[in-house]
């Protein structure tokens, strides 16, 4: 992946601008594509507060579609490699791909019982974990609403993207990471 300063990703052509930011947002590169009229970003925050900003502005189903899209902390996908790059590299981070078995059906059983609650996947962004308190983390949101948990999924993926913005971006000023 190319590192660049803000103004290089601003004057980008709009296909490499969409595809350079697509893995941002699980490969949504509509989000990137959307925000094309607002260039030029002054700061990475700024692009990433406008493209925050569309996805939080979906209407629900289609939001639904969205979170849906995400994988499964420690799920198969996961443990196949079969996920993004950017999932690949923070889930195995904190070695969400290279469960044991019983932590595996673990993890599966927890994924499993919140989907049938929340209808969507729980999203952690684990550069901020690591397993144990990933795991703890699944079972406290289990318990949560899904009001709550839709805003606690907008909340982990703002962090996710900021991260994975910062990572594309040259001095990029994204506080708080």
């Amino acid at each position: 992946m190319t590192v660049r300063p803000i103004e290089q990703i601003n004057a980008l052509p709009e296909a490499e601008f969409a595809a350079v930011l697509a893995p941002v947002w699980e490969n949504a590169s509509w989000v990137a594509q959307k925000v094309l009229p607002s260039r030029p970003f002054a700061t990475a925050t700024a692009l990433h507060d406008a493209m925050l900003a569309l996805v939080k502005a979906l209407p629900k189903d289609e939001l639904l579609v969205f979170l849906n899209r995400h994988p499964d902390l420690g799920g198969a996908e996961v443990r196949a490699r079969q996920v993004t790059a950017e999932s690949d590299a923070e889930q195995s981070s904190i070695r969400l791909d290279a469960l044991t078995p019983d932590q595996a059906a673990e993890w599966d059983a927890l994924n499993g019982a919140y989907k049938a609650r929340f209808g969507f996947p729980f999203i952690l962004c684990v550069r901020r974990h690591d397993q144990a308190s990933a795991l703890s983390a699944i079972h406290a949101r289990l318990g949560g609403t899904p009001e709550g948990e839709l805003e606690a999924a907008l909340r982990e993926i703002a962090w996710i993207t900021r991260y994975r913005l910062a990572d594309r971006i040259l001095d990029h000023g994204i506080a708080g990471l």
